[in-house]
């Protein structure tokens, strides 16, 4: 049996600890995530989701509990390995698409691929096959100011997959968007994450998003409970 591609296993994070103000944000969190599985994490704002997809990712470390990647424990890993890891197995997308202004979308997908180290031309190669999976090829040599928002987080998909990751983390992917565009950008990186054969967490307040998903899972009171 293949191991999770994701594993986590009693995840606790607090914020001020010792302190009166004291804020507990997870507590014994346990979380196992198959190849090719998506899984919804559903949680208003405020609820830890973020802490937690940021743990996940290796942006963020916690008080307690192990962190497993692709079989690979990352507790007490160094940031060199953390970062290598983050950069080859992890893919990560926001509610914002935080693209590069300067840089046009061809560009923002290949420089992720030049920083783990792709040939130039393999890079240009496979963001352009991406921009094509998602239908806006033609729109490649655009800067995002001249993109539509849809337009933008297609990119913002496409530069998440750039390295090929095992392990796609999103949070509130299309929660920027108005429903009709939330819709169709969703169906499009579900597109995406079953052609490539990726597991998924996406983190939603969107109930009928996440029933679209293999799994639900909720956090109530920094603990997780499946729906």
């Amino acid at each position: 049996m293949n191991d999770p591609v994701l594993s986590l296993s009693g995840i606790s994070k607090s914020y001020n600890a010792g302190k009166p103000n004291e804020i507990q944000v997870l507590r014994d969190v346990d979380l196992s995530i198959a190849p090719g599985e998506v899984v919804a994490l559903v949680a208003p704002s405020g609820a830890g989701k973020s802490t937690l997809l940021h743990i996940a990712g290796l942006l963020d470390t916690p008080d307690a509990g192990l962190v497993h990647i692709a079989g690979e424990d990352m507790t007490g890993r160094s940031d060199r390995r953390r970062t290598q890891v983050r950069r080859s197995d992890v893919g990560f997308i926001y509610q914002f698409h935080h693209l590069l202004p300067e840089f046009s979308a061809l560009e923002n997908i290949v420089l992720p691929q030049l920083a783990n180290g792709t040939p130039q031309g393999q890079a240009e190669s496979r963001a352009m096959a991406l921009l094509d999976k998602v239908g806006i090829a033609p729109r490649a040599s655009h800067r995002p100011a001249a993109l539509s928002g849809g337009e933008q987080q297609r990119v913002a998909f496409c530069r998440a997959l750039a390295n090929a990751p095992g392990l796609l983390l999103a949070d509130e992917p299309t929660g920027n968007l108005d429903p009709a565009t939330s819709d169709q950008v969703f169906d499009t990186l579900m597109g995406l994450v079953r052609d490539t054969g990726l597991s998924a967490l996406i983190a939603t307040h969107n109930l009928e998003l996440a029933a679209r998903m293999d799994r639900q899972i909720r956090l109530e009171q920094g603990c997780l409970v499946p729906v």
